[in-house]
């Protein structure tokens, strides 16, 4: 008989964590383990309250899922249905093939026919604030190849030309998080150009980013909010160039695996992404992120502490999970 526990724990952040939507100083993430003799598995999720979600919901989800899961009615193909894509379905798919891996005496990415994970780039993100609190954040992480700027609208080409002044030999990303209009996405877009940013997520809000079709775009435009399932692909044609794809969104990692592939079949760019989490959340990400044009898997960076086993970070580099941890 298969257990499935549900525990919501709170991390603390090194320092506040701020976007377009809000601030906070600690992530609050829920875990579910499945245990089954002396084999336990595990998944981590983040509720995410721009898409409906919170934790006591998340959680609840999941504990209702319990007795189908001891009586065997439900399985990890069966989840799939049982609850849709978002939070609480990516911490039961990640459990379960976790628990698959360890009673098959494999590597996740065996059992999934996948070649073995190399060692990935990450971004590391600075978090929304004035231009001099950005530049002197970027001035002290100048030595990341790749960062991740939080912006807002107002005051952001202050924000950029900061970051790029103190960072000058840093890849640079850009993520609006919804927030600008859509007039201002062709003129902020061709200033960043002259900063070389080399992408912008998600400057408009989802359902009102059609605008980007009629939009020039100097820098490639990924879809963050707008793009959750492989379901949102069609959609997309022709306003996105890239999908910025994560567990939490995509419902696990069985959903995110189909749609990066499914999304480099219709030649979009893909950059996989995570919440503020542990290294729990990350492990599966890992796999994703295989090949991918852009990785943004710097949640364990974020946090005052992380979990034991956690994941190896060398500076930007983030290898793969040891088996302690997940996989």
């Amino acid at each position: 008989m298969m257990r499935l526990e549900v525990r919501s724990e709170i991390w603390p952040l090194a320092s506040a964590f701020t976007i377009s939507r809000g601030s906070r100083t600690e992530t609050e993430v829920v875990v579910a383990t499945l245990t089954e003799g002396d084999k336990a598995g595990r998944g981590e999720c983040m509720a995410n309250p721009r898409y409906g979600e919170s934790q006591q919901a998340v959680a609840a989800a999941l504990e209702a899922l319990a007795p189908d899961i001891a009586s065997g009615r439900l399985d990890h193909a069966g989840l799939q249905r049982a609850l849709p894509a978002g939070a609480a379905r990516n911490a039961l798919d990640c459990a379960f093939w976790d628990i698959e891996a360890k009673r098959a005496g494999k590597r996740v990415w065996e059992i999934a026919g996948l070649d073995p994970p190399r060692p990935v780039e990450t971004a590391y993100t600075i978090g929304l604030d004035t231009p001099d609190m950005m530049g002197a954040k970027a001035r002290a992480n100048a030595y990341r190849p790749l960062l991740k700027v939080k912006l807002a609208g107002a005051e952001d080409l202050e924000r950029v030309a900061a970051v790029r002044k103190n960072a000058p030999q840093s890849r640079l990303i850009v993520d609006a998080n919804e927030g600008w209009r859509p007039d201002q996405v062709a003129p902020l877009s061709e200033a960043l150009r002259k900063l070389h940013v080399q992408l912008i997520e998600q400057p408009l809000p989802a359902g009102q980013d059609g605008a980007l079709a009629e939009t020039g775009r100097p820098i490639p435009i990924c879809a963050d909010e707008s793009c959750h399932t492989r379901a949102d692909l069609d959609r997309l044609s022709g306003i996105y160039d890239a999908v910025n794809i994560k567990l939490d969104k995509a419902g696990g990692l069985t959903e995110a695996l189909l749609l990066r592939d499914a999304a480099l079949g219709r030649g979009l760019g893909v950059m996989v992404g995570c919440m503020v989490s542990t290294s729990l959340a990350m492990a599966p990400a890992v796999l994703v992120a295989q090949g991918a044009a852009f990785a943004d898997l710097d949640g364990p960076l974020l946090l005052a502490r992380d979990r034991s086993s956690a994941l190896r970070y060398d500076g930007s580099i983030v290898h793969p999970p040891e088996p302690q941890l997940w996989g």
